[in-house]
């Protein structure tokens, strides 16, 4: 018997009557629950949960059932934890019921100061207490980032997004002073380019992205990561090699783009407040008459580890979708032809608003031609912004599901912070669906 995952369905009580019939008489239980309490394969077959000190503390007859119960409640953090992680800062979550509390997996708050082997589960190299492990967990599932990957049914790339989560750092995931910095001063360029624009141009039409301005250090991320991917992935979940991107194409509607080209693209401040006063000199060579927030740029921009790296803004009309396709297949063009076909080289990112996404065919038909040989590009960011201005209903009366949006039609993950939330759908490692939204 190979599968075990049926054992953490099992009710705690049921499991220690199980062990209760072992400890007496092998032979009294299936041979299934044999081949578990004595550990033999417990390591590698089962179902995302791995803990070989179970297994060994098996052999020597000082098993302890509540180990089970902690590796059960690890479990149910990864998979329901995002339940209660903190990404809306303007109102509360709607109770869920993740059923995370101790009583749900069999043990007490006495069991709190005790140590667990479980803890290793979790990259803790030693035993930890109970209320350590609960403390970790609640860090990484249930902060300001949350996680919903478990339904995705190829078990590698579940345990590749697991071990990109839990090996992170408790204090600051892992990044450095550069990087902190970094992010810190595209926040501020973001902001301060906003509130600049809202109080010299009064009254002018510029699709701001006030509400989702972690969207600029996010992209900065993105793509500083696809261009020394080798270096910071070194393969996929399957063990094939990953190469650096080359460039990286995006398509977007209005809001934010302004925004984006500066802090992003690198289109110059003055260029921008050119257009705003009307003495740009339009660029007419592809017909003329359009306005400043439908406008393409491509530049090469530097890296923070120093690679360069091609970027490109496709120019969008005034429907909301109409880029998708555009950018699917210019990426798709320019990587069979100056590529050879390495999709890795060339990294499409398409930015939605959370409105958009949900309510237009064009999201589902491109997304539904994904994986055709004809079609594919190896993998897209899409990144939904959800800035709580795309519906005049309340939310409880335009959604019905807990998330926005397409993931389980199509395998994606939520990983999600403040209020927006990344949905990714690997292909490699790097080249993915990432949405962001609410």
């Amino acid at each position: 018997m190979k599968d075990f995952s049926y054992i953490f369905k099992a009710h705690s009580s049921y499991i220690d009557k199980m062990y209760a019939q072992y400890q007496s008489d092998p032979e009294q239980v299936e041979e299934g629950w044999r081949v578990f309490f004595r550990g033999f394969e417990f390591g590698d077959t089962s179902e995302d949960v791995a803990f070989a000190a179970a297994s060994a503390s098996a052999k020597d007859g000082s098993f302890d059932i509540d180990e089970l119960k902690v590796v059960g409640l690890i479990n149910g953090y990864r998979r329901r934890g995002h339940l209660l992680s903190t990404t809306n800062p303007i109102r509360d979550r709607r109770n869920r019921s993740p059923h995370l509390e101790l009583e749900d997996y069999g043990l007490t708050a006495t069991d709190l100061d005790r140590t667990f082997e479980a803890a290793k589960e979790i990259n803790f190299e030693e035993p930890q207490t109970l209320r350590t492990i609960m403390r970790r967990l609640h860090k990484i599932y249930c902060g300001n980032i949350g996680l919903e990957y478990f339904y995705i049914s190829e078990k590698a790339k579940r345990r590749w997004l697991r071990q990109q989560l839990e090996t992170y750092r408790d204090d600051d995931y892992g990044h450095s002073l550069e990087k902190k910095r970094r992010i810190l001063q595209k926040i501020n360029d973001a902001v301060g380019f906003e509130k600049f624009l809202h109080t010299k141009y009064v009254g002018q039409k510029r699709f701001s992205l006030e509400g989702g301005e972690s969207t600029i250090p996010a992209l900065d991320a993105i793509i500083n990561a696809a261009a020394n991917a080798t270096k910071k992935f070194g393969s996929d979940h399957k063990g094939n090699g990953i190469k650096d991107a080359q460039e990286v194409v995006i398509g977007m509607a209005h809001r934010g783009r302004l925004n984006v080209l500066v802090n992003i693209m690198g289109k110059t401040y003055a260029q921008i407040f050119n257009e705003f006063e009307g003495n740009a000199v339009p660029d007419t060579t592809m017909g003329d008459g359009d306005v400043k927030y439908h406008l393409g740029y491509s530049s090469m921009v530097e890296t923070m580890d120093g690679n360069e790296i091609m970027l490109k803004l496709a120019p969008n009309p005034s429907h909301l979708e109409a880029v998708n396709p555009v950018v699917q297949g210019f990426a798709r063009a320019k990587a069979d032809i100056l590529y050879n076909s390495e999709y890795d080289r060339i990294l499409p990112i398409i930015i939605h608003g959370d409105a958009a996404v949900a309510g237009q065919g064009i999201v589902y038909e491109m997304t539904q031609m994904g994986n055709l040989d004809g079609y594919s590009v190896g993998g897209t960011i899409h990144f939904v912004i959800n800035n709580q201005v795309g519906f005049t209903l309340l939310k409880s009366c335009i959604n019905p599901f807990q998330y926005l949006s397409i993931s389980k039609l199509f395998s994606y993950i939520y990983c999600f912070y403040h209020f927006f939330f990344i949905k990714i759908k690997i292909t490699t490692i790097l080249k993915m669906h990432f949405h962001l939204a609410v």
